[in-house]
C-alpha cells in the first residue's frame, strides 16, 4: 500500500527520506522555506540515482518514476491531503514546534512523524492537538543506504499509529525497530557516548586519531572509526546529543568532551565544514 507523504525539510535527512519514499512508489510532497532548496534536493536525488543507472544497478525509467513521485512546495496547504507527514527540520524545539503547528492546522488527521534524534517524542506530541497521532520515525544518514528506522512511541502515541509507520518503513525496504522514548533512544544512547569517549582518549593521548579509529575498525569490525564517524555525523550534532544525554540522564559519564566543545566553537564540524578530526576537500 502506497501513501501520500509530506516531508518537511529538504536538507540531507529530508532529501534522503523523500528519495526512499518516492522510490517505493509513494507520492511525496517535499516542503521547505525556499523553492530553490527543494529543487536542489530533487536534482540531487536524480543525480544520485543516475549514478546507479551508470553502474547498471537500476533502469533509467526507475529514476524518472522516482523523481515524478516528488512534488516540490513551500506551501503547507499542499500537505492537506497527506496521510503521513514526516518532520525533518534541524534539531531545535522551536523549529519543530512551528512545523507541528503548521502541519496540524492544514492536515489535522495526518500522522505526524518526527525524525528527531534527541528531542523527547512525548514532549513534541504534547504540542499537537491530537497527541496520539505523533510518533518518532528516526532514519539514519545516509538514508538510502542505512537499513534501520527507529520507531519511537511517545506516552501518547496510539498503537495504530505505531503500526502504520512501521508498515511504511518496511514498505520502503527498511527494518523498523520499536524503541522507548528515552534520551538518545537506542542507537544514539549507545553510539554517541562511544564517540565522546574516543574524543576523550584522543585528548588524553591514549593513541593518535588514526590509531583510535583502527582499534574499532580492525578490533571491533566497525565499518568506520569513531572519529571519522563523528566527522560524518557532524561534531555539532554529536555535541547536541551528548548535551541532551547529560542533561536528561544527569550522569557525569555523559558529559561532553572538552575537546568536542572546543572544536564545535571553532567551527570544525567535520565533513560539512571541511575540517574536523580529519581534513576534507
Amino acid at each position: 500500500m502506497t501513501e501520500k507523504v509530506g516531508v518537511v525539510g529538504s536538507g540531507t535527512m529530508g532529501t534522503g527520506i523523500a528519495q526512499v519514499l518516492a522510490a517505493a512508489g509513494n507520492h511525496v510532497v517535499l516542503l521547505d522555506v525556499a523553492i530553490e532548496r527543494v529543487q536542489r534536493a530533487i536534482a540531487s536525488i536524480e543525480s544520485i540515482l543516475m549514478k546507479q543507472v551508470a553502474k547498471g544497478k537500476i533502469a533509467e525509467e526507475t529514476v524518472r518514476e522516482t523523481v515524478a513521485n516528488i512534488s516540490p512546495t513551500t506551501d503547507y496547504q499542499d500537505l492537506a491531503t497527506c496521510t503521513i507527514v514526516i518532520e525533518a527540520v534541524f534539531e531545535d524545539l522551536n523549529a519543530k514546534k512551528a512545523v507541528i503547528e503548521a502541519v496540524s492546522s492544514v492536515a489535522p488527521e495526518a500522522i505526524l512523524a518526527t525524525n528527531t534524534s534527541s528531542i523527547s517524542i512525548s514532549r513534541l506530541a504534547a504540542l499537537h492537538p491530537v497527541p496520539a497521532q505523533v510518533v518518532g520515525m528516526h532514519f539514519f544518514n545516509p538514508v538510502p543506504l542505512m537499513p534501520l528506522v527507529e520507531v519511537i512511541r511517545a506516552e501518547q502515541t496510539s498503537d495504530a499509529v505505531v503500526a502504520r509507520v512501521m508498515e511504511l518503513a518496511n514498505q520502503c525496504g527498511k527494518t523498523a525497530v520499536e524503541v522507548a522514548d528515552v534520551p538518545g533512544f537506542a542507537v544514539n544512547r549507545l553510539l554517541i557516548p562511544m564517540i565522546n569517549e574516543a574524543i576523550i582518549c584522543l585528548e588524553s593521548g591514549v593513541a593518535s586519531r588514526e590509531a583510535l579509529d583502527q582499534t574499532m575498525t580492525l578490533g571491533a569490525s566497525h565499518p568506520m572509526g569513531p572519529l571519522a564517524l563523528a566527522d560524518l555525523i557532524g561534531l555539532d550534532v554529536v555535541l547536541s546529543i551528548m548535551e541532551v544525554l547529560h542533561r536528561d540522564l544527569g550522569e557525569d559519564k555523559y558529559r561532553p568532551a572538552v575537546m568536542l566543545r572546543r572544536m564545535v566553537a571553532a567551527g570544525r564540524l567535520g565533513r560539512k565544514s571541511g575540517q574536523g578530526f580529519y581534513a576534507y576537500n
